[in-house]
């Protein structure tokens, strides 16, 4: 049965600081890139019937690097909009906030630099693209999505009709592949976090 192919773009800067990185427009590391480029020959013979990126510039770098023609970039893949708390670690904002158990899961995300979403308002976001890929998955046809790390485990979260804030619970390194699909009717994890494989030299 046809997959959804869930693809988190290469390392950044941030990524490998831990810091939360949503509408900041970061590029990939050279790592990040030779991640990316590392992915090709694993989706060199998937004909996707549907290839939809994040518009953001770490996304669609890591799409051409796998070799992924977009279809689309569609705004509804970028990254969680995390207001006040862009570009801060979870230390840094448990020491600021005095709080040790702080988690991005659990805050109400306020306005900074942007308006900020919550973690419901991104699941909003995801079923948009699911009812995209609705109709190719229906027709065989395999879709891929280039995105973010977040943003792609509450897409996972949604898919399996749970609450966005469960996906907390599976981890998304950066430049992994994942794959949604079915097993008779339901609507399963057929892989997770499968790692790039290793780059050359």
């Amino acid at each position: 049965m046809a997959e959804i192919v869930l693809i988190r773009h290469g390392e950044t800067a941030w990524s490998r600081a831990g810091r939360h990185a949503g509408r900041t427009d970061i590029p990939l590391t050279s790592h990040g890139e030779a991640a990316a480029r590392s992915l090709a020959g694993g989706l060199a013979h998937r004909p996707f019937g549907l290839v939809l990126v994040s518009p953001l510039a770490r996304a669609v770098r890591t799409a051409a690097l796998a070799g992924l023609p977009s279809d689309d970039r569609d705004p509804d893949l970028v990254e969680w909009d995390y207001g006040e708390f862009e570009g801060r670690t979870t230390p840094d904002i448990r020491r600021d906030l005095g709080d040790p158990g702080w988690s991005i899961w659990d805050a109400r995300i306020g306005p900074g630099s942007t308006p900020g979403e919550q973690p419901d308002d991104v699941a909003d976001r995801c079923r948009r693209v699911l009812a995209r890929c609705a109709p190719v998955l229906a027709s065989g046809r395999d879709c891929a999505l280039v995105a973010h790390g977040h943003l792609l485990r509450i897409l996972t979260a949604t898919w399996l009709d749970l609450a966005a804030t469960c996906a907390r619970l599976w981890a998304l390194d950066a430049g992994a592949l994942s794959a949604l699909g079915h097993e008779h009717e339901q609507r399963v994890i057929q892989h997770w976090n499968v790692p790039a494989p290793a780059a050359d030299g």
